[in-house]
């Protein structure tokens, strides 16, 4: 099995690369997020053709996220928000596949540590971190995917000096992902690569990419019954190539 995150930036935009992916690695779960869509305008003839099953939480001009499910697999519980969290930006969507509960989330960004936009995230993250607790209670088999809006450690970001205590770097971030991590879920990235420098978004401006200046937000946390299945999780680079790319580009994971 395999599952996959990716922040495609406008799913309208991006359909065709979303497409192309899918034909070139065929994995069993892609979860998208900030569709950028209103919920009736996703593209669902498109997917289907493409041997996908989908269900989505659409929202128009921001936010926005999908699970894209390969025909075969059975898909069950859909549940979109967060239960009991009263949040008009739609960013959270849960089901399960093949017995596995996922969780594709759009974490806030935040904007900037003194904005009223941090300290709703930090609300959010708060919020986010019951639902996975009590998720985690009810599914041995649990991943939360997504674009997380959090580089964990300074490994995560080129240059640290430059981000330190700045949003998606600061401390109060950090210690949410670790409690995240403290539930008994497992960075499966870190699993196979300690190395720095490994990035799943880069800035537009200044040639950010091709200079491979990025920060790593987009992770995939498993359970710890996932962590002996798991038997790979790469980044890959190739779509942050095309024309007219996503700034974020996939991650994803093997379960054997």
């Amino acid at each position: 099995m395999r599952l996959a995150t990716w922040n495609v930036n406008s799913l309208k935009v991006r359909l065709p690369h979303v497409l192309q992916w899918l034909a070139d690695n065929p994995v069993d779960v892609l979860c998208l997020q900030e569709l950028k869509m209103d919920h009736p305008l996703f593209p669902l003839p498109e997917i289907e053709a493409a041997g996908y099953q989908a269900v989505w939480f659409g929202q128009k001009t921001y936010n926005g996220v999908a699970i894209l499910v390969k025909n075969g697999c059975r898909i069950d519980d859909v549940v979109a928000g967060i239960p009991g969290y009263d949040d008009e930006q739609r960013r959270v969507i849960a089901a399960t596949v093949d017995g596995v509960r996922v969780i594709c989330a759009y974490f806030v960004n935040g904007e900037s540590v003194d904005s009223p936009k941090y300290q709703y995230k930090l609300a959010w993250l708060a919020a986010l971190e019951g639902y996975v607790a009590a998720e985690m209670a009810a599914h041995a088999d649990f991943a939360l995917l997504g674009d997380y809006n959090i580089a964990p450690e300074d490994r995560d970001v080129y240059e640290p000096e430059r981000w330190h205590e700045q949003v998606l770097c600061s401390t109060p971030e950090r210690e949410s992902f670790r409690r995240l991590i403290a539930l008994g879920l497992s960075d499966s990235f870190r699993l196979f690569n300690d190395e720095d420098g490994q990035y799943s978004w880069w800035d537009y401006r200044a040639m950010m990419f091709r200079r491979g200046l990025g920060v790593r937000i987009d992770h995939i946390l498993i359970s710890a019954s996932l962590k002996p299945r798991a038997s790979a999780c790469v980044i890959d680079k190739v779509p942050r190539k095309w024309e007219r790319p996503s700034d974020h580009t996939p991650v994803v994971l093997t379960l054997d």
